[in-house]
Protein backbone atom coordinates (compact mmCIF):
# COMPACT_ATOMS: atom_id res chain seq x y z
CA UNK A 1 0.00 0.00 0.00
CA UNK A 2 1.14 3.57 -0.64
CA UNK A 3 2.50 5.73 2.14
CA UNK A 4 1.35 9.24 2.94
CA UNK A 5 4.03 11.93 3.02
CA UNK A 6 4.36 14.79 5.48
CA UNK A 7 5.52 17.05 2.65
CA UNK A 8 1.96 16.88 1.28
CA UNK A 9 0.04 16.35 4.53
CA UNK A 10 1.21 19.70 5.94
CA UNK A 11 -0.38 22.13 3.51
CA UNK A 12 -1.19 25.79 4.09
CA UNK A 13 -3.37 25.93 0.96
CA UNK A 14 -6.73 27.50 1.81
CA UNK A 15 -9.94 25.81 0.74
CA UNK A 16 -11.89 27.97 -1.72
CA UNK A 17 -8.96 30.36 -2.16
CA UNK A 18 -6.71 28.16 -4.28
CA UNK A 19 -6.35 30.83 -6.96
CA UNK A 20 -5.58 33.66 -4.55
CA UNK A 21 -2.20 34.95 -3.53
CA UNK A 22 -1.52 37.50 -0.83
CA UNK A 23 1.15 40.17 -0.68
CA UNK A 24 0.57 40.67 3.04
CA UNK A 25 3.16 39.40 5.44
CA UNK A 26 2.02 38.04 8.78
CA UNK A 27 3.81 37.24 11.99
CA UNK A 28 1.11 34.63 12.46
CA UNK A 29 1.38 31.46 10.41
CA UNK A 30 -1.53 30.29 8.24
CA UNK A 31 -2.43 27.67 10.84
CA UNK A 32 -2.43 30.23 13.65
CA UNK A 33 -4.80 32.26 11.49
CA UNK A 34 -7.07 29.22 11.27
CA UNK A 35 -7.13 29.08 15.07
CA UNK A 36 -7.91 32.78 15.43
CA UNK A 37 -10.56 32.66 12.70
CA UNK A 38 -12.37 29.89 14.57
CA UNK A 39 -12.11 31.57 17.98
CA UNK A 40 -13.78 34.74 16.66
CA UNK A 41 -16.52 32.93 14.70
CA UNK A 42 -20.21 32.98 15.65
CA UNK A 43 -20.59 29.16 15.52
CA UNK A 44 -17.77 28.82 18.05
CA UNK A 45 -19.29 31.41 20.39
CA UNK A 46 -22.61 29.57 20.26
CA UNK A 47 -20.97 26.53 21.83
CA UNK A 48 -21.17 28.30 25.20
CA UNK A 49 -24.89 27.55 25.24
CA UNK A 50 -24.73 23.96 24.03
CA UNK A 51 -24.83 21.04 26.41
CA UNK A 52 -21.70 18.91 26.81
CA UNK A 53 -23.07 16.23 29.16
CA UNK A 54 -24.73 17.88 32.13
CA UNK A 55 -27.45 20.55 31.95
CA UNK A 56 -26.11 24.05 31.49
CA UNK A 57 -24.78 25.34 34.82
CA UNK A 58 -26.78 26.86 37.58
CA UNK A 59 -24.94 27.54 40.82
CA UNK A 60 -22.23 24.92 40.07
CA UNK A 61 -20.01 25.31 37.03
CA UNK A 62 -19.78 22.32 34.70
CA UNK A 63 -18.49 22.08 31.15
CA UNK A 64 -20.38 23.21 28.10
CA UNK A 65 -19.33 22.64 24.49
CA UNK A 66 -17.22 25.79 24.41
CA UNK A 67 -15.16 25.11 27.53
CA UNK A 68 -14.77 21.49 26.41
CA UNK A 69 -13.50 22.58 22.98
CA UNK A 70 -11.02 25.03 24.50
CA UNK A 71 -9.61 22.35 26.79
CA UNK A 72 -9.44 19.81 23.97
CA UNK A 73 -7.56 22.40 21.93
CA UNK A 74 -4.98 22.89 24.70
CA UNK A 75 -4.39 19.16 25.00
CA UNK A 76 -4.29 18.83 21.21
CA UNK A 77 -1.60 21.49 20.93
CA UNK A 78 0.55 19.58 23.42
CA UNK A 79 0.07 16.35 21.49
CA UNK A 80 0.94 18.04 18.19
CA UNK A 81 4.07 19.62 19.63
CA UNK A 82 5.13 16.31 21.19
CA UNK A 83 4.85 14.27 18.02
CA UNK A 84 6.57 16.94 15.92
CA UNK A 85 9.49 16.89 18.32
CA UNK A 86 9.50 13.10 18.32
CA UNK A 87 9.46 12.42 14.57
CA UNK A 88 11.22 15.39 12.98
CA UNK A 89 14.65 13.78 13.38
CA UNK A 90 13.52 11.07 10.93
CA UNK A 91 13.42 13.61 8.09
CA UNK A 92 15.82 15.80 6.14
CA UNK A 93 15.83 19.26 7.74
CA UNK A 94 17.07 20.82 4.49
CA UNK A 95 13.69 20.17 2.83
CA UNK A 96 11.63 23.37 2.42
CA UNK A 97 8.56 21.81 4.05
CA UNK A 98 10.49 20.61 7.14
CA UNK A 99 9.72 23.78 9.11
CA UNK A 100 6.01 22.91 8.93
CA UNK A 101 6.59 20.18 11.51
CA UNK A 102 6.67 23.01 14.04
CA UNK A 103 3.07 23.82 13.03
CA UNK A 104 1.62 20.44 14.03
CA UNK A 105 0.59 21.83 17.42
CA UNK A 106 -1.20 24.78 15.80
CA UNK A 107 -2.96 22.58 13.24
CA UNK A 108 -4.22 20.17 15.89
CA UNK A 109 -5.24 23.01 18.22
CA UNK A 110 -7.34 24.62 15.46
CA UNK A 111 -8.93 21.31 14.46
CA UNK A 112 -9.81 20.65 18.11
CA UNK A 113 -11.57 24.01 18.35
CA UNK A 114 -13.72 23.03 15.37
CA UNK A 115 -14.38 19.38 16.13
CA UNK A 116 -17.77 19.99 17.80
CA UNK A 117 -19.01 22.93 15.71
CA UNK A 118 -21.47 20.72 13.82
CA UNK A 119 -23.10 19.20 16.89
CA UNK A 120 -26.79 20.09 17.33
CA UNK A 121 -28.32 21.27 20.62
CA UNK A 122 -28.68 18.95 23.64
CA UNK A 123 -25.46 17.00 23.32
CA UNK A 124 -25.15 13.71 21.50
CA UNK A 125 -28.85 13.06 22.05
CA UNK A 126 -29.47 15.82 19.51
CA UNK A 127 -27.75 13.73 16.82
CA UNK A 128 -29.86 10.72 17.77
CA UNK A 129 -33.03 12.81 17.72
CA UNK A 130 -32.33 13.96 14.16
CA UNK A 131 -31.56 10.45 12.92
CA UNK A 132 -34.65 9.07 14.68
CA UNK A 133 -36.89 11.63 13.01
CA UNK A 134 -36.05 10.00 9.67
CA UNK A 135 -35.80 6.37 10.77
CA UNK A 136 -38.88 6.13 12.99
CA UNK A 137 -40.52 9.55 13.09
CA UNK A 138 -42.52 11.84 10.82
CA UNK A 139 -39.68 12.14 8.33
CA UNK A 140 -39.82 8.49 7.22
CA UNK A 141 -41.94 9.27 4.16
CA UNK A 142 -39.21 11.48 2.70
CA UNK A 143 -37.08 8.47 1.72
CA UNK A 144 -38.89 8.10 -1.58
CA UNK A 145 -37.82 11.64 -2.56
CA UNK A 146 -34.08 11.04 -2.23
CA UNK A 147 -31.26 8.88 -3.49
CA UNK A 148 -29.81 6.16 -1.26
CA UNK A 149 -26.74 8.28 -0.58
CA UNK A 150 -28.81 11.31 0.42
CA UNK A 151 -31.05 9.23 2.67
CA UNK A 152 -28.03 7.66 4.37
CA UNK A 153 -26.85 11.17 5.27
CA UNK A 154 -30.08 11.80 7.18
CA UNK A 155 -30.59 8.48 8.97
CA UNK A 156 -26.96 8.52 10.15
CA UNK A 157 -26.79 12.25 10.92
CA UNK A 158 -23.34 12.91 12.39
CA UNK A 159 -21.98 16.04 14.04
CA UNK A 160 -18.49 15.50 12.64
CA UNK A 161 -19.78 15.45 9.06
CA UNK A 162 -21.90 18.48 9.83
CA UNK A 163 -18.81 20.35 11.11
CA UNK A 164 -17.06 19.71 7.79
CA UNK A 165 -20.13 21.07 5.96
CA UNK A 166 -20.34 24.12 8.21
CA UNK A 167 -16.69 24.94 7.58
CA UNK A 168 -16.63 24.37 3.81
CA UNK A 169 -20.11 25.06 2.43
CA UNK A 170 -20.87 28.34 0.67
CA UNK A 171 -24.03 29.44 2.46
CA UNK A 172 -26.08 32.27 0.96
CA UNK A 173 -24.15 35.53 1.17
CA UNK A 174 -20.91 33.83 2.19
CA UNK A 175 -17.66 33.45 0.27
CA UNK A 176 -16.44 30.38 -1.55
CA UNK A 177 -14.82 27.85 0.73
CA UNK A 178 -16.90 28.70 3.80
CA UNK A 179 -14.37 29.50 6.52
CA UNK A 180 -11.55 29.16 3.96
CA UNK A 181 -9.43 27.13 6.37
CA UNK A 182 -6.23 25.39 5.33
CA UNK A 183 -6.46 21.95 3.79
CA UNK A 184 -4.53 20.40 6.68
CA UNK A 185 -6.79 21.84 9.36
CA UNK A 186 -9.92 20.71 7.52
CA UNK A 187 -8.61 17.18 6.99
CA UNK A 188 -7.59 16.96 10.66
CA UNK A 189 -11.21 17.52 11.71
CA UNK A 190 -12.65 14.55 9.81
CA UNK A 191 -12.48 11.60 12.22
CA UNK A 192 -14.37 9.23 9.92
CA UNK A 193 -13.14 9.92 6.36
CA UNK A 194 -15.76 7.93 4.47
CA UNK A 195 -19.23 8.46 3.03
CA UNK A 196 -22.46 7.92 4.98
CA UNK A 197 -23.30 4.82 2.91
CA UNK A 198 -20.30 3.19 4.64
CA UNK A 199 -21.32 4.45 8.09
CA UNK A 200 -20.64 2.22 11.08
CA UNK A 201 -22.62 3.01 14.23
CA UNK A 202 -23.82 6.16 12.42
CA UNK A 203 -20.26 7.46 12.13
CA UNK A 204 -19.06 9.01 8.87
CA UNK A 205 -17.13 12.06 7.76
CA UNK A 206 -18.92 14.02 5.03
CA UNK A 207 -22.36 14.40 3.52
CA UNK A 208 -23.12 13.59 -0.10
CA UNK A 209 -23.24 17.33 -0.79
CA UNK A 210 -19.62 17.74 0.39
CA UNK A 211 -18.17 14.53 -1.05
CA UNK A 212 -16.41 16.26 -3.94
CA UNK A 213 -14.96 18.83 -1.54
CA UNK A 214 -13.45 16.18 0.70
CA UNK A 215 -12.14 14.18 -2.26
CA UNK A 216 -10.42 17.33 -3.52
CA UNK A 217 -8.76 17.91 -0.16
CA UNK A 218 -7.81 14.24 0.20
CA UNK A 219 -6.23 14.14 -3.25
CA UNK A 220 -4.25 17.31 -2.63
CA UNK A 221 -2.90 16.00 0.69
CA UNK A 222 -2.22 12.53 -0.65
CA UNK A 223 -4.53 10.64 1.71
CA UNK A 224 -4.69 6.94 0.89
CA UNK A 225 -7.97 5.91 -0.73
CA UNK A 226 -9.35 2.49 0.16
CA UNK A 227 -11.02 0.21 -2.37
CA UNK A 228 -14.66 0.73 -1.39
CA UNK A 229 -17.86 1.30 -3.38
CA UNK A 230 -18.08 4.83 -1.92
CA UNK A 231 -15.29 7.32 -1.13
CA UNK A 232 -13.26 6.06 1.82
CA UNK A 233 -9.82 7.24 2.93
CA UNK A 234 -7.15 6.71 5.53
CA UNK A 235 -7.25 9.35 8.22
CA UNK A 236 -4.97 12.35 8.05
CA UNK A 237 -2.40 11.42 10.73
CA UNK A 238 -3.20 14.46 12.86
CA UNK A 239 -6.79 13.23 13.22
CA UNK A 240 -5.47 10.67 15.68
CA UNK A 241 -4.26 13.51 17.89
CA UNK A 242 -7.56 15.41 17.69
CA UNK A 243 -9.37 12.22 18.64
CA UNK A 244 -6.96 11.52 21.50
CA UNK A 245 -7.35 15.05 22.88
CA UNK A 246 -11.14 14.65 22.81
CA UNK A 247 -10.97 11.20 24.42
CA UNK A 248 -8.73 12.48 27.20
CA UNK A 249 -10.79 15.58 27.99
CA UNK A 250 -14.34 14.30 27.88
CA UNK A 251 -13.52 11.29 30.00
CA UNK A 252 -11.46 13.00 32.68
CA UNK A 253 -13.44 16.24 32.82
CA UNK A 254 -16.74 14.35 33.14
CA UNK A 255 -15.29 12.64 36.21
CA UNK A 256 -14.29 15.99 37.71
CA UNK A 257 -17.70 17.52 36.93
CA UNK A 258 -19.41 14.52 38.53
CA UNK A 259 -17.43 15.11 41.71
CA UNK A 260 -18.51 18.76 41.79
CA UNK A 261 -22.14 17.71 41.33
CA UNK A 262 -21.74 15.06 44.07
CA UNK A 263 -22.61 12.22 41.70
CA UNK A 264 -19.27 10.71 42.70
CA UNK A 265 -17.80 10.93 46.20
CA UNK A 266 -14.35 12.35 46.82
CA UNK A 267 -13.00 8.89 47.64
CA UNK A 268 -14.49 7.40 44.47
CA UNK A 269 -13.03 10.18 42.36
CA UNK A 270 -9.59 10.00 43.96
CA UNK A 271 -9.55 6.24 43.48
CA UNK A 272 -10.45 6.50 39.80
CA UNK A 273 -7.74 9.09 39.12
CA UNK A 274 -5.02 7.49 41.25
CA UNK A 275 -5.51 4.22 39.36
CA UNK A 276 -3.82 5.72 36.29
CA UNK A 277 -0.43 5.50 37.97
CA UNK A 278 1.88 2.80 39.21
CA UNK A 279 2.38 2.46 42.96
CA UNK A 280 5.55 4.56 43.26
CA UNK A 281 3.86 7.52 41.51
CA UNK A 282 0.78 7.11 43.70
CA UNK A 283 2.94 7.46 46.81
CA UNK A 284 4.41 10.71 45.49
CA UNK A 285 0.95 12.01 44.62
CA UNK A 286 -0.34 11.24 48.10
CA UNK A 287 2.51 13.28 49.59
CA UNK A 288 1.72 16.20 47.29
CA UNK A 289 -1.98 16.11 48.22
CA UNK A 290 -1.12 16.68 51.89
CA UNK A 291 -0.17 20.24 50.96
CA UNK A 292 -3.61 20.90 49.41
CA UNK A 293 -6.49 21.39 51.87
CA UNK A 294 -9.35 22.12 49.46
CA UNK A 295 -11.02 18.93 48.24
CA UNK A 296 -11.90 20.29 44.82
CA UNK A 297 -8.31 21.48 44.37
CA UNK A 298 -7.05 18.02 45.25
CA UNK A 299 -9.21 16.54 42.50
CA UNK A 300 -8.09 19.26 40.07
CA UNK A 301 -4.46 18.46 40.83
CA UNK A 302 -4.99 14.74 40.21
CA UNK A 303 -6.93 15.51 37.03
CA UNK A 304 -4.04 17.60 35.73
CA UNK A 305 -1.58 14.81 36.49
CA UNK A 306 -3.74 12.26 34.69
CA UNK A 307 -4.09 14.47 31.61
CA UNK A 308 -0.33 15.02 31.51
CA UNK A 309 0.27 11.29 31.74
CA UNK A 310 -2.24 10.50 28.99
CA UNK A 311 -0.75 13.16 26.72
CA UNK A 312 2.67 11.57 27.12
CA UNK A 313 1.30 8.08 26.53
CA UNK A 314 -0.73 9.00 23.41
CA UNK A 315 2.27 10.88 22.02
CA UNK A 316 4.43 7.80 22.54
CA UNK A 317 1.92 5.54 20.80
CA UNK A 318 1.76 7.88 17.78
CA UNK A 319 5.54 8.17 17.47
CA UNK A 320 6.02 4.41 17.77
CA UNK A 321 3.36 3.75 15.14
CA UNK A 322 4.11 6.62 12.77
CA UNK A 323 4.99 4.35 9.86
CA UNK A 324 1.81 2.26 10.06
CA UNK A 325 -0.24 5.46 10.48
CA UNK A 326 1.27 6.90 7.30
CA UNK A 327 0.51 3.63 5.51
CA UNK A 328 -3.14 3.76 6.57
CA UNK A 329 -2.76 0.49 8.48
CA UNK A 330 -3.20 1.86 12.01
CA UNK A 331 -6.94 2.46 12.51
CA UNK A 332 -7.63 2.39 16.25
CA UNK A 333 -7.72 5.32 18.69
CA UNK A 334 -4.34 6.02 20.29
CA UNK A 335 -5.91 5.71 23.74
CA UNK A 336 -6.41 1.97 23.21
CA UNK A 337 -2.67 1.42 23.02
CA UNK A 338 -1.46 3.30 26.09
CA UNK A 339 0.23 1.38 28.91
CA UNK A 340 -1.99 -1.29 30.55
CA UNK A 341 -2.22 0.43 33.95
CA UNK A 342 -3.47 3.68 32.42
CA UNK A 343 -5.77 1.91 29.96
CA UNK A 344 -7.39 -0.17 32.70
CA UNK A 345 -7.99 3.03 34.67
CA UNK A 346 -9.45 4.69 31.57
CA UNK A 347 -11.77 1.71 31.06
CA UNK A 348 -12.86 1.91 34.69
CA UNK A 349 -13.69 5.59 34.26
CA UNK A 350 -15.72 4.75 31.14
CA UNK A 351 -17.68 2.09 33.01
CA UNK A 352 -18.44 4.46 35.87
CA UNK A 353 -19.44 7.19 33.41
CA UNK A 354 -22.04 4.99 31.74
CA UNK A 355 -23.25 3.58 35.06
CA UNK A 356 -23.51 6.74 37.15
CA UNK A 357 -23.02 9.82 34.95
CA UNK A 358 -24.71 9.33 31.59
CA UNK A 359 -27.58 7.50 33.25
CA UNK A 360 -28.16 10.18 35.89
CA UNK A 361 -31.61 11.75 36.00
CA UNK A 362 -30.38 15.24 35.06
CA UNK A 363 -28.61 13.95 31.94
CA UNK A 364 -31.56 11.77 30.92
CA UNK A 365 -34.00 14.65 31.42
CA UNK A 366 -31.99 16.76 28.97
CA UNK A 367 -32.01 13.92 26.42
CA UNK A 368 -35.77 13.36 26.75
CA UNK A 369 -36.51 17.07 26.40
CA UNK A 370 -34.04 17.39 23.52
CA UNK A 371 -35.72 14.61 21.57
CA UNK A 372 -39.11 16.28 21.86
CA UNK A 373 -37.86 19.77 21.01
CA UNK A 374 -35.81 18.71 17.98
CA UNK A 375 -38.50 16.38 16.65
CA UNK A 376 -41.06 19.19 16.84
CA UNK A 377 -38.80 21.74 15.17
CA UNK A 378 -37.90 19.27 12.42
CA UNK A 379 -41.55 18.42 11.81
CA UNK A 380 -42.71 22.04 11.58
CA UNK A 381 -39.79 23.35 9.54
CA UNK A 382 -39.65 20.36 7.18
CA UNK A 383 -43.32 20.79 6.38
CA UNK A 384 -42.71 24.50 5.83
CA UNK A 385 -39.85 24.11 3.32
CA UNK A 386 -41.74 21.41 1.40
CA UNK A 387 -44.99 23.41 1.36
CA UNK A 388 -43.83 27.04 1.21
CA UNK A 389 -47.16 28.22 -0.28
CA UNK A 390 -49.03 27.64 2.99
CA UNK A 391 -49.63 30.70 5.12
CA UNK A 392 -48.21 29.10 8.26
CA UNK A 393 -45.18 27.98 6.30
CA UNK A 394 -44.55 31.54 5.18
CA UNK A 395 -44.59 32.72 8.78
CA UNK A 396 -42.12 30.05 9.87
CA UNK A 397 -39.78 30.55 6.92
CA UNK A 398 -39.63 34.27 7.61
CA UNK A 399 -37.90 33.34 10.88
CA UNK A 400 -35.17 31.34 9.14
CA UNK A 401 -32.05 33.43 8.40
CA UNK A 402 -31.48 34.05 4.69
CA UNK A 403 -28.13 32.22 4.70
CA UNK A 404 -29.98 28.90 4.77
CA UNK A 405 -31.15 27.64 1.37
CA UNK A 406 -34.78 26.84 2.15
CA UNK A 407 -35.71 27.28 -1.53
CA UNK A 408 -33.17 24.71 -2.74
CA UNK A 409 -34.32 22.88 -5.91
CA UNK A 410 -34.30 19.37 -4.37
CA UNK A 411 -35.97 17.81 -1.34
CA UNK A 412 -32.54 16.83 -0.03
CA UNK A 413 -31.34 20.42 -0.30
CA UNK A 414 -34.40 21.76 1.49
CA UNK A 415 -34.00 19.28 4.34
CA UNK A 416 -30.32 20.14 4.60
CA UNK A 417 -31.28 23.79 5.03
CA UNK A 418 -33.54 22.84 7.93
CA UNK A 419 -30.77 20.75 9.51
CA UNK A 420 -28.27 23.58 9.01
CA UNK A 421 -30.61 25.92 10.88
CA UNK A 422 -31.48 23.54 13.73
CA UNK A 423 -28.00 22.16 14.28
CA UNK A 424 -26.65 25.71 14.60
CA UNK A 425 -29.07 26.55 17.41
CA UNK A 426 -28.05 26.79 21.04
CA UNK A 427 -30.06 24.80 23.61
CA UNK A 428 -31.71 28.02 24.80
CA UNK A 429 -32.62 29.19 21.28
CA UNK A 430 -34.08 25.79 20.36
CA UNK A 431 -36.17 25.73 23.53
CA UNK A 432 -37.37 29.29 22.98
CA UNK A 433 -38.39 28.59 19.36
CA UNK A 434 -40.12 25.37 20.43
CA UNK A 435 -42.18 27.26 22.99
CA UNK A 436 -43.12 29.99 20.55
CA UNK A 437 -44.23 27.76 17.69
CA UNK A 438 -46.30 25.75 20.18
CA UNK A 439 -47.96 28.91 21.52
CA UNK A 440 -46.38 28.43 24.93
CA UNK A 441 -44.48 31.72 24.91
CA UNK A 442 -45.12 35.19 23.55
CA UNK A 443 -42.97 38.31 23.34
CA UNK A 444 -43.50 40.72 26.22
CA UNK A 445 -46.18 43.24 25.39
Amino acid sequence: MDKMEWSRLLSAQRFGMEGWTSERKHDRTEFQRDYDRLIFSAPFRRLQNKTQVFPLPGNIFVHNRLTHSLEVSCVGRSLGNNIAHGIKSNYDKSQPWYKLFYECGNIVAAACLAHDLGNPPFGHSGEKAISSFFTEGKGMHLQQSMSKEEWDDLIHFEGNANAFRLLTHKFNGRRDGGFALTYSTLASIVKYPYASSLATKSKFGFFTSETNDFVRIANELGLIRYDKPYPSYARHPLVFLVEAADDICYQIMDIEDSHKLKILTTEETRGLLMAYFEESRQIRLEKALKYIDDTNEQISYLRACVIGHLVDECSRVFIENEDSILRGEFREPLIRHIDPIAYNAYSACSAIAYQKIYASSDVLDIEVAGYQIIATLLSKLTDAVLNPHKEYSKLLLNRVPSQYETNAPTTYGKIQAVLDYISGMTDVYALDLYRKINGMSLPAL
